[in-house]
């Protein structure tokens, strides 16, 4: 086993990790290496963290499988904390069926993470090869941040669209769940605050702009703020059971497009921030190509404790996008 490089304690501050595809390009982040390690064949398999968008985006940019499971499948015991509430642990592979199988290796009660669940495992590698019993119905949602999709990724969803007609709903939510970028700033950066409080006020001068910014922003938040950001998980994952009745799947851009050309910069995690916030699994499938050949991948999210059915779908659409 290898430890590969990462953001600084996981943030937006890049390590020296370049995208195999194109050096000039980030590879995401903030689990950079391990996404950069599958995709250059270094590993056939790695693990990372997501509290935002730092397991999706990368995949998504380096052009590998990335697997971000409902909160809580996975034991964080040992993994630096940044945030009880929204840190995540999932993995890359390059194919379905290899991220079915090391997922199924490390899902598991720990009583050392009091996060973890007691439900049965879910069997990933099965439906990873399995078919759904009907053909999916994806939903496509209209949030604001569509707007920052980059042209050529716009376009590519629109043949994603195309080729399955008769698949995809364009729905709206409700208002309130615009809010929710803005609800899970405050969770991350005040438990940021908490978490790094040492690091801090020991080696201030040592730690990046953006990350003593967070801090200090997260220093400024009252309880009420916390708290009412904190509830709103619960209402969002009610409305969101309920909505998979209906639908197979959330189909969704991994990212804003193709890996930025900017070294100093991991991208904008905005297409992962909804999902971590439920907790909801998600996956990222290394599907399209952008207008320079580089990597887009398409997201797909299912509701909690669903992965079975996210991996089966998952499936089915990479099968149908390779016709």
């Amino acid at each position: 086993m290898g430890k590969t490089v990462t953001t600084e304690l996981a943030y937006y501050t890049p390590g020296k990790t370049k995208n195999p595809h194109d050096l000039s390009r980030t590879p995401g982040g903030s689990s950079s290496g391990s996404a950069a390690a599958v995709a250059s064949h270094m590993v056939p398999l790695a693990v990372g963290s997501q509290t935002n968008g730092s397991l999706i985006r990368p995949a998504s940019y380096c052009g590998v499988v990335g697997y971000k499971p409902t909160k809580g499948l996975i034991s964080r015991h040992l993994m630096m904390q940044m945030s009880r509430t929204l840190d995540h642990v999932g993995v890359f592979a390059n194919s379905i069926e290899d991220a079915a199988l090391i997922s199924e290796q490390l899902i598991g009660y720990d009583k050392q993470d009091p996060d973890t669940s007691l439900n049965p495992k879910p069997k990933l590698l099965h439906a990873s090869k399995a078919e759904p019993p009907v053909e999916p119905l994806f939903a496509y949602i209209k949030f604001p941040f569509m707007n920052k999709l980059d042209e050529d990724a716009a376009e590519r969803f629109k043949e994603v669209k195309d080729i399955l007609k008769g698949k995809v709903d364009e729905i709206e939510l409700p208002d309130g769940f615009n809010k929710i970028p803005e609800w899970h700033k405050i969770i991350m950066e005040s438990d940021m605050a908490a978490s790094f409080s040492e690091e801090y006020k020991k080696s201030k001068n040592k730690l990046s702009d953006k990350i003593k910014e967070a801090i200090e922003r997260g220093m400024k938040y009252t309880s009420m703020d916390y708290n009412n950001a904190i509830s709103k998980i619960d209402v969002a994952n009610t409305y969101f059971k309920q909505f998979f009745h209906d639908y197979d799947a959330i189909l969704t851009p991994s990212a804003n497009g193709e890996a930025i050309q900017d070294l100093q910069s991991t991208g904008d995690p905005i297409f992962s921030t909804v999902w971590t916030y439920c907790g909801m699994p998600s996956i990222s499938l290394p599907l399209l190509k952008g207008k320079n050949k580089l990597p887009i991948g398409i997201q797909l999210v299912s509701s909690l404790y669903d992965d079975e059915r996210l991996f089966r779908n998952a499936n089915w659409l990479t099968k149908k996008m390779k016709t």
